[in-house]
């Protein structure tokens, strides 16, 4: 066994996905405080994962520590990308939206996909990467709409107030 601390139940594989021969995902969590479980899985200088990858014939993986928040998972999941902002569009449906820096954009999502296709399986959730620019765009589309909608509110309420003052006077 590579990993003692697995073997002894000190360290728990809570999920792992896999693309063969190319990338594997894992998240990992320890029963005892005292033991990273990044680390024990890694090992001094990598050594313990390093033979893991000669056995895959060269395949990546990232160990990710384990978070109830889905935030930090998700954020965790996408790595080697940074995430600059995860916001939660619907917990039940378990949606979210992570805005990264846009030289982060195409690490993020991956080689046709799969950093962020393996982040969703691994997370259980729907995942939508969008750059700062993009989010910055649809957050000033989202305020001119509420501008103007209060622009036409307030122009209705002009309109009926003097429609009322007409009334009125007759």
């Amino acid at each position: 066994m590579e990993i003692p601390e697995i073997y002894e139940g000190l360290v728990v594989i809570k999920d792992i996905v896999r693309e063969a021969g190319d990338r594997t995902k894992l998240t990992v969590m320890s029963k005892n405080s005292m033991v990273d479980p990044v680390g024990a899985c890694v090992g001094m200088k990598g050594t313990r994962v390093q033979s893991i990858v000669r056995e895959l014939k060269g395949e990546r993986i990232d160990i990710i520590p384990w978070s109830e928040d889905p935030r930090v998972l998700i954020a965790k999941a996408l790595s080697p990308a940074v995430v600059e902002s995860i916001g939660i569009n619907d917990e039940e449906e378990k949606s979210a939206i992570v805005v990264v820096n846009d030289q982060q954009l195409s690490l993020a999502i991956g080689k046709r996909g799969q950093n962020v296709r393996l982040a969703m399986r691994l997370t259980g959730w729907d995942i939508e990467i969008v750059s700062e620019t993009e989010y910055n765009k649809m957050r000033r589309g989202e305020i001119e709409m509420q501008l103007e909608n209060l622009q036409n509110k307030s122009a209705e309420e002009r309109a009926k107030k003097e429609a009322e003052g007409e009334g009125d006077s007759a």
